[in-house]
Parts: structure tokens; sequence; C-alpha cells
């Protein structure tokens, strides 16, 4: 397979003034002469201004003579190349593409929406043109069918409570996810000689017919972490509160009153409604 090759043709200014001297000159001296030989010069002029080349910043021409690779020219400027070359244009600019939202499957089998935010250009324009059939078009598929794979490796988030804890999940991992997704994209594109400067998750979401379930799901994980966290925090405080009252010998509780009374804290801190005190102007036992 060939590789890339790099030329600079001829300085396009000077055969713009042998364009002009034998285009002009051929038509003076066809007019004072009235020799119809000088045409000549002319269709000459006419057949060397086909090989002007103008190449802007962060764009190349990919030459060909016959179908045969003569080079590329990366050096903006303006150039002359031999007339029966063919010129084709390829950019070197940074690009940006945004995938549709696919709907791939996570590592647990649930339906996700995803898409993708890739920056690339071409490095390799030999392999651009030639190695690939249309390299725009080869990296779309390629893109969609490496987040389709990524997908599958990651679950969308962790569930702790049916034993599926992932250290890196796509919702959560964003850094090592798009690392991933980076170094599949660059693997895929090599071929094309393309080079991938960025990548990365641009939407993620679980499908529309999961989604109301999913949520009902992260809520209820949700309350059920809060729940924990306000039972760790009562018993702390009733058991606190049971040490101070022994330690100033405030009262004197046995075992059935200090039951009572852990229950009854433990209502009063652990209630979703605030507590409605009740005045006891009897004894303890009434």
């Amino acid at each position: 397979m060939k590789e890339e090759k790099i030329i600079v043709p001829a300085n396009g200014y000077l055969m713009l003034i042998v364009f002009l001297t034998l285009f002009f000159g051929g038509i003076i001296m066809t007019i004072k002469a009235q020799n119809p030989w000088y045409i000549v010069f002319v269709v000459l002029a006419i057949i060397i201004a086909i090989g002007f080349v103008m190449v802007q910043p962060n764009n190349s021409r990919v030459l060909l003579l016959f179908g045969k690779y003569v080079g590329t020219v990366k050096k903006n400027g303006f150039f002359w190349v031999n007339p029966f070359y063919s010129k084709k244009k390829i950019s070197l600019r940074a690009s940006n593409f945004d995938s549709e939202r696919l709907k791939v499957n996570d590592k647990l089998g649930n339906p996700v929406m995803i898409s993708t935010i890739l920056v690339w250009r071409v490095q390799d324009t030999y392999k651009a043109a030639f190695d690939v059939d249309n390299f725009e078009n080869f990296v779309r598929v390629q893109t969609d069918a490496a987040v389709r794979k990524l997908a599958s490796m990651y679950p969308y988030d962790n569930f702790a409570d049916e034993g599926h804890k992932e250290d890196i999940t796509l919702r959560s991992s964003v850094n090592e996810v798009s690392e991933a997704l980076e170094k599949e994209i660059d693997e895929r594109l090599s071929i094309a000689g393309i080079e991938v400067l960025e990548a990365r998750i641009g939407y993620l979401a679980y499908a529309q017919e999961i989604a109301n379930a999913m949520l009902k799901r992260q809520q209820a994980t949700a309350i059920v972490a809060a729940r924990h966290k306000i039972v760790e925090g009562a018993v702390s405080m009733v058991e606190m509160a049971l040490e101070e009252l022994g330690k100033k010998d405030i009262v004197n509780l046995d075992e059935e009153r200090k039951a009572a009374m852990v229950s009854n804290l433990m209502v009063i801190l652990c209630g979703d409604k605030d507590a409605s005190p009740v005045l006891n102007t009897g004894t303890l036992n009434h």
C-alpha cells in the first residue's frame, strides 16, 4: 500500500507571466502579422492555464496523472502543476460530527438513547482519497458502530440493590467512557487516515419505553438511601440521650420505660411529619 507523498509544485506567479506573454503575444502577433499560426501560442497559453492551482490554508490537493498518484500539495499558495494532472481537493481542517440518537442496549440489557460528538480531521490524504470510498460517510458509519459497541460494554448506572455494581458506568464515568470511545473510534478511522481529536457522549438517556419506570426506581433508591441516613442519625441521637440521662442522673428508667422512650424518640426522629406534643399531667405510668 502506498503512503502519502508531499510535493511542492512550481511557482504559480512565474507561470502566470509565461501565460500572459503567450496569450497576449499570440493575439498581437496574429493581428499584426496576419498569420493564423500564431494562434498556437494562444492555445498553448490556455493549456498552461489549466495547470494553475490555489491551495488555501488547511487545505490540500491530491494530484493524479491518468489514474496514477503523483503526490499531495499541502503548502498553501499559488502554484502551477502539469495541466494533465487531475486535482482532488481534501480539507485538512477540524470537522465536527454530531451523530444521531441511537437506541442500543447497555451491558444490563436496558435500552438507552445515546449519541456522540466527534471532532476529527484528515491526517493522511492518500488513505482518505483512495483507501475508502467516501471518507466522510466512512466517519459517520464507523462512529455509529463504535457508539453501539461502547454502550454494550458498560451499564447505564449502578444498581447495587441487584448486585450489578460497576466501577465504570455511562452516566457517571464521563472521562473514562470518553477515553474508551475515542480509542475505539480512532482505531476504526485510522484505515481512512483520519485523526480523532476528541470524542465524547453528547446525549444519554433511557429509552422512552422504560424511562418512567427507571425514574421511579431512581427515586425509590434515593428515598431508601435518605431513610438509611435518617435511621442511622436517629439511633445515634437516642443512644446519646440515654447516655446523658444516665450520666447526669436526671431520671432513673427501667428497661420497659427505656424501651418506651426509645420507641417514642425513633417515631419522632424518623417520621415524615412533625410530632404533635402531648402534655402528661399525671405520672409516668399514665
